[in-house]
């Protein structure tokens, strides 16, 4: 055959491929979400994610260390609280579970990224992310308690605060409330495109946040919508987020692409626990070699365009590339 072009040749060796790989997965892109309970001396196995645990603050500083010295340089952290009201007051309580645990974080390891979950499912009686009235999730007033919790947060020492709620204007509220209060260097990493998905039921059990009435579908966005996402994202950007969001991941990698052709500001995407658990149990059951299936789908989550990776499995992959 008469070929000028053989692409072959650029995979003749690992050596080849390496030299003109286009997408590679590093520890420092990576952040690992991570679940806070109270007590001391425990870490507690979260039977719908098998190999994730809920650490007491003393042993979730312990494990950041541990983290940290892999090389891994951020962690997000969500809370599992007992104490729960309509009100969410808990969420902003100067001496709750994750003001602690981020103090308690940053004397032992100051300059590990550490980042918080900012919504109020883990602290309402009825496990949604907003205030409820008459059975509508009521938006203005939520984006008053979540400015009360991010500032609760920022004054504990975090570095970045996470939105996750998907109410209107939160991101603006909570810029402009860090910022009236002396925070201006504590970034936003906005959960600017999060998708009512069937993927979260692992991380529900986790907190034990699911809603005990309907749906969240009024605040997380419809899963067949792809230019919603870039609306909602342009809006989070204008209001001040330093770092956008899309959640999940796989099943939204169109969207990390769009997001990432139509601006230039840094991405986030996150690995959520239903992509934990197809793994995970895929290959307990032999059907996919777990190491390879986690590389493959953390390079394709970077291919679309993210540049860092909320996922369950950070520590997994920092062992495997150390």
């Amino acid at each position: 055959m008469d070929l000028t072009k053989r692409p072959r040749r650029l995979r003749r060796s690992e050596a080849v491929r390496s030299l003109v790989r286009e997408t590679s997965v590093r520890v420092d892109d990576l952040i690992y979400p991570m679940f806070v309970t109270e007590g001391e001396k425990t870490r507690e196995p979260i039977d719908s994610m098998p190999g994730q645990y809920r650490f007491t603050v003393d042993e979730l500083v312990a494990e950041c260390q541990e983290l940290w010295d892999l090389g891994i340089p951020a962690v997000n952290l969500f809370g599992y609280s007992t104490e729960k009201d309509d009100m969410a007051t808990k969420a902003y309580d100067p001496e709750g579970l994750i003001q602690r645990a981020v103090r308690g974080i940053k004397a032992q390891v100051p300059e590990l990224c550490v980042q918080t979950d900012i919504a109020l499912d883990p602290y309402t009686n009825h496990g949604h992310d907003g205030l409820v009235v008459d059975d509508e999730i009521i938006n203005d007033e939520t984006v008053e308690v979540l400015c009360k919790m991010a500032l609760s947060h920022a004054e504990a020492g975090v570095d970045w605060v996470a939105p996750s709620d998907m109410m209107d204007g939160r991101v603006g509220g909570i810029r402009q409330a860090l910022d009236a209060e002396g925070h201006a260097n504590v970034g936003i990493l906005a959960y600017s495109a999060k998708y009512a998905s069937c993927f979260y039921g692992p991380f529900r059990g986790a907190l034990e946040s699911a809603p005990k009435k309907g749906d969240k579908k009024t605040y997380q966005m419809d899963p067949a919508n792809g230019r919603e996402a870039l609306v909602e994202i342009a809006l989070d950007i204008e209001q001040g987020a330093d770092v956008v969001m899309i959640k999940p991941a796989l099943a939204y990698l169109d969207v990390i692409a769009a997001a990432r052709a139509a601006f230039d500001v840094p991405i986030a995407a996150y690995n959520v626990s239903g992509e934990f658990g197809m793994i995970t149990a895929a290959a307990e059951r032999g059907w996919v070699d777990r190491e390879k299936a986690i590389m493959e789908t953390l390079t394709s989550i970077k291919r679309a365009g993210a540049d860092m990776i909320l996922t369950y499995f950070a520590k997994e992959v920092a062992l495997m590339l150390k």
